[in-house]
C-alpha cells in the first residue's frame, strides 16, 4: 500500500467535506459491513472512511431524516424523564388534617363545626 497515495486522498476528501460533522452512508464491505447504515462523524473521521471506500457522503434528504429522527429521539428520552422525575402524591381528605401540622385539639374543633 501506498501510504503517500492513501494520506493524499484522506486530505482530498478531507477538503471537500465543508462541515465539522458530516451524515454518512456505510457501504457494503467485504469484511462485513452493512450498507446504509446513517452515521453522523467528524470530518476527519468521515474523509478516512471516504477515502477508504467504506462509506459514503450522504445526500442532504437523507442527512435531514437522520438529523429528523434523531430530534424525534431526543424528545422522547426528555419526555421519559420528566416523567420519571415527577412524583405525585395522593392524600385522602380525611388524612389531609393531619398532615396539616395542626394540633389535634384544633382539628377536633373544626370537625364539630
Amino acid at each position: 500500500m501506498d501510504l503517500r497515495a492513501y494520506y493524499s486522498r484522506i486530505r482530498e476528501a478531507e477538503a471537500g467535506l465543508s462541515a465539522d460533522y458530516v451524515v454518512i452512508m456505510s457501504l457494503a464491505t467485504s469484511e462485513g459491513g452493512k450498507a446504509g447504515v446513517p452515521t453522523e462523524a467528524p470530518r476527519s473521521i468521515a474523509a478516512r472512511l471516504l477515502a477508504e471506500g467504506r462509506a459514503r457522503v450522504a445526500t442532504p434528504e437523507e442527512a435531514d431524516t437522520f438529523h429528523e429522527l434523531h430530534r424525534v429521539a431526543r424528545d422522547k428520552h426528555a419526555r421519559e424523564e420528566a416523567a420519571r422525575r415527577l412524583q405525585v402524591m395522593v392524600i385522602q381528605p380525611q388524612d389531609a388534617d393531619s398532615e396539616s401540622g395542626a394540633p389535634p385539639e384544633r382539628r377536633k374543633q373544626r370537625d364539630r363545626s
